[in-house]
């Protein structure tokens, strides 16, 4: 029997200080998310036989993560996630993994879809083994993340792979590939946009593309994210008809001090204000969900650096989330990747 696996990034059991330290510790513990020596001599490309320097000891990063950033960083954070948890649903990563997850076994009810998280509950270990179980024994598994990165789609399947590594009868497993430009994302993007827009009651004057960001020595050692955001935006933009003057591609959720992605989507942000460009709308191609970065970190962070420029309006565009044409592309990219397992 054929099962299905959504991978998404994780999210804490709560709102609090005490829910985010391990939540943080988990997420900056892995390797391919902060790379330490000697994984990062791992990460090599074919034929690749040096890697760029600056990556830090595993053991000094243990010391720095754990004696500092965790428990410094799980109050200012638990502060964020207060702010855009609910009640009922908890966090907004949560509550639309669960919708997504509902509205694609509706659409494949000859399938079991399930979802697991790479950091926090329910892990892809625990779903994983709880498939098996149940008798699947192949795996159409699915990472969240449109655009390839080794910080994220690798992380899934490394995620993924660690459990096959504790099984004595291992599952057949297909990885969906990136779809950062593939025909229904970027349609489902596109709807979503154009929903937003319709809803919004004035017109955006600039608009931009905000995606997550890695650091700059992950994109020189052969992480294709740059080039995989880049023709996202291009897709999008042709989609959309809109001229180069209305657009900007940035990125965002710079962690530590070495150089991320460039432009940064809040010095775009303040820069904009500052020319006179009172109304902006961003949009968010990279998260197939809204999450903090989503919510809090344009929603708020952000809109208020926008304020303080100048600006007067800015509107973060809601992700994909639920909207029907995304569920769309969803029952459309499983499909193609697991033929010959569903009918």
């Amino acid at each position: 029997m054929t099962g299905i696996l959504l991978i998404q990034l994780g999210t804490p059991d709560a709102p609090t200080s005490t829910a985010l330290k391990p939540y943080l510790r988990q997420f900056l513990s892995d390797p391919r998310v902060i790379e330490t020596k000697p994984y990062s001599k791992s990460y090599l490309l074919p034929g690749q036989t040096r890697i760029a320097r600056k990556s830090p000891p595993a053991w000094l990063w243990s010391i720095l993560l754990n004696g500092i950033i965790v428990p410094f960083r799980s109050s200012k954070s638990a502060e964020k996630y207060a702010r855009v948890w609910d009640e009922t649903s908890g966090s907004p990563l949560m509550h639309w993994t669960k919708r997504q997850t509902e509205l694609v076994q509706a659409r494949m009810p000859e399938t079991p879809v399930r979802y697991g998280m790479m950091v926090g509950n329910p892990s892809v270990d625990s779903v994983v083994q709880k498939m098996l179980a149940s008798g699947i024994d192949r795996i159409v598994a699915m990472p969240m993340f449109p655009q390839y990165s080794s910080t994220t789609t690798a992380s899934a399947t490394d995620a993924l792979f660690k459990t096959m590594l504790k099984l004595r009868v291992v599952p057949a497993v297909r990885v969906v590939p990136p779809y950062y430009d593939h025909p229904a994302y970027i349609d489902a993007m596109a709807a979503v946009i154009h929903s937003d827009l319709d809803k919004l009651g004035w017109e955006p004057e600039h608009f931009v593309f905000s995606f997550h960001g890695i650091p700059q020595k992950y994109a020189q050692r052969g992480d294709p994210y740059a080039t995989h955001v880049m023709r996202t935006t291009q897709a999008l933009v042709k989609k959309l008809g809109w001229p180069r003057d209305k657009w900007t591609q940035t990125f965002q959720s710079r962690f530590g001090r070495d150089p991320w992605l460039k432009p940064y989507t809040d010095d775009v942000l303040e820069t904009l204000a500052k020319k006179g460009v009172k109304n902006v709308m961003v949009m968010l191609p990279g998260f197939t969900a809204d999450c903090l970065e989503t919510v809090d970190e344009i929603g708020h962070e952000s809109e208020e650096v926008f304020h303080k420029a100048g600006g007067v309006k800015l509107r973060s565009c809601a992700c994909l989330n639920d909207h029907t044409k995304w569920i769309d592309a969803m029952e459309t990219i499983l499909r193609e990747e697991s033929r010959g397992w569903i009918g």
